[in-house]
């Protein structure tokens, strides 16, 4: 569904968040919601899943034979003013939820979701259930002055372009004229203005303004008895505010080389599992009149696959719990789920160096790359029957690749009037496009994980895949000592359905 219509007052986003029983692809490979799974509660609205970008929060909501559709109020901050443009413009239009699963099974590798709890929904702009999308979005915007007699039956309860989310808004304060600078610097999205010039507070102007004051200066008195009434000399009057921001340059959730083969919904039970392979086909020859026929009959056998468990943990005590930010929970829950890609992207790079095949070292220049790929086409093709479709390098290959050049010319950047382009690669994106293969850069390519920090490794994705069961969360608290363990945990395995699928070029 698309947008249909915009409203200059009411600041809402409104669609349908889930579809039952419609099949999407999801965090954990292909899912359907069966009706009425989804337990429903006031949610906050997210911008593409990330906790620290809310923009709104759940208002009303309605479950229908058709799924779930809710409007969302959005705060008037620069981020909710970007997303009612965007859904209004299409840009960003779809909604996606984020549920804590409960029940589950396993149809034919479709994950059916019989039980959940909605956690949070987000404006997204590729939905995994195309027909979750925005159906109507109130906007703020500037309307033309109402007459007065609009004025009389307008609704005395409508919030005003500036109001906050939230279930019942109060009116805007009056703003006296004698307001404080700071209050009024506050009153975005309106320029701040000031009751009294700024003053210069900087060393020489000081010792000017010292000793105009010794010589009688009645201005020069004032600014210095405003230049000693500063934070400086105030300190234990100025508080220190932490934000809930978090930087952290050491994680995230990539998955590059999970994103490179193919996906599939864990089996609901057991620590391994089967799937039939083909070990023998018939054969047809040619056969002389009359002469007895040979027979060559069809075998097959079971590829066994190892269940595996990811987990980690971390104890703490209830007093960081209840005493500290409500963003500490939701960072270290964030943090677990980056450790938890990390592992289980490095489990199947080892799947694909184990099951692949050596390249061997080649020289680091164009015809070193491109002897490298069209070998590794050939040789996967030839084993598997099926293509080479994408690559995974480290960073440092990365960085290779995109200095190699034909004259001064970049040839794997994309760069207006390169007439000897080869692919599509950029220090700005971590994705893109190498000689026809789909392009991903993996920091887990390192010698820490086993592989050369140098690795590149070319993959038929219907060679290998990724079975993935949904991430859980444990908690349990220690009574004697008011520790808390959470421990945050998911099953995978990878399976080599076919060997020689992967082609690796490892330079020590």
């Amino acid at each position: 569904m698309a947008v249909t219509a915009a409203d200059t007052i009411k600041r809402t986003i409104t669609g349908t968040i889930v579809t039952w029983n419609e099949q999407g692809n999801t965090s954990v490979g292909p899912t359907v919601f069966a009706a009425d799974s989804i337990e429903i509660k006031p949610v906050k609205l997210l911008l593409e899943h990330d906790r620290t970008r809310p923009i709104g929060k759940m208002v009303s909501h309605n479950v229908t034979a058709n799924g779930i559709e809710a409007t969302f109020k959005i705060a008037n901050t620069m981020a909710g003013e970007d997303a009612l443009v965007e859904a209004t413009e299409g840009l960003r239009d779809g909604f996606s939820v984020g549920a804590q699963i409960n029940e589950w099974t396993n149809n034919k590798g479709v994950m059916q979701i019989t039980s959940a709890t909605l956690d949070e929904v987000s404006l997204v702009t590729d939905p995994a259930i195309d027909s979750a999308r925005v159906s109507e979005v109130a906007a703020s915007e500037n309307e033309a002055p109402k007459e007065d007699s609009d004025l009389a039956t307008a609704d005395s309860d409508k919030p005003t372009e500036g109001d906050q989310v939230s279930d019942t808004t109060a009116p805007a304060p009056a703003v006296e004229e004698a307001v404080e600078a700071a209050k009024v610097e506050a009153a975005a999205p309106k320029p701040a203005f000031y009751t009294t010039p700024r003053l210069e507070f900087t060393k020489s102007k000081y010792l000017e303004m010292s000793v105009r004051a010794a010589l009688g200066n009645d201005d020069a008195r004032a600014y210095v008895r405003a230049a000693d009434d500063t934070t400086t000399n105030n300190a234990g009057l100025v508080p220190t505010r932490q934000l809930t921001e978090v930087i952290n340059p050491l994680s995230n959730a990539d998955r590059p080389a999970v994103d490179s083969v193919s996906r599939g919904v864990l089996p609901d039970a057991g620590m391994s599992f089967e799937i039939p392979k083909i070990t023998a086909v018939p054969t047809v020859g040619e056969e002389a009149e009359e002469a007895t026929i040979d027979e060559t009959g069809m075998t097959s056998s079971y590829a066994t696959v190892t269940v595996k468990k990811y987990a980690g943990g971390q104890e703490f005590s209830v007093e960081l719990l209840d005493r500290s930010s409500p963003a500490f929970f939701d960072e270290l829950v964030r943090q677990m789920e980056y450790a938890y890609a990390k592992a289980t992207d490095v489990a199947v790079i080892a799947g694909l160096v184990a099951g692949g095949t050596d390249g061997g070292n080649r020289t680091l220049d164009a015809a070193g790359l491109l002897d490298f790929i069209s070998d590794a086409g050939v040789s996967i093709y030839a084993n598997t029957l099926g293509f080479a479709q994408n690559i995974i390098a480290s960073p440092q290959q990365w960085g290779v690749i995109q200095n190699l050049a034909d004259g001064g010319r970049p040839i794997y950047q994309n760069l207006i009037g390169n007439m000897n382009q080869g692919g599509n690669l950029n220090v700005g994106s971590a994705t893109g496009n190498l000689l026809g293969l789909n392009f991903r850069v993996d920091r887990n390519l390192t010698t820490g994980s086993g592989v050369g920090d140098n690795t590149v490794i070319v993959i038929n994705p219907e060679a290998y895949t990724w079975y993935e069961s949904s991430r859980f969360r444990l908690e349990t608290a220690q009574v004697a000592t008011g520790q808390i363990k959470v421990a945050y945990y998911g099953y995978g395995a990878l399976a080599t359905k076919v060997g020689a699928g992967a082609y690796r070029w490892m330079v020590e």
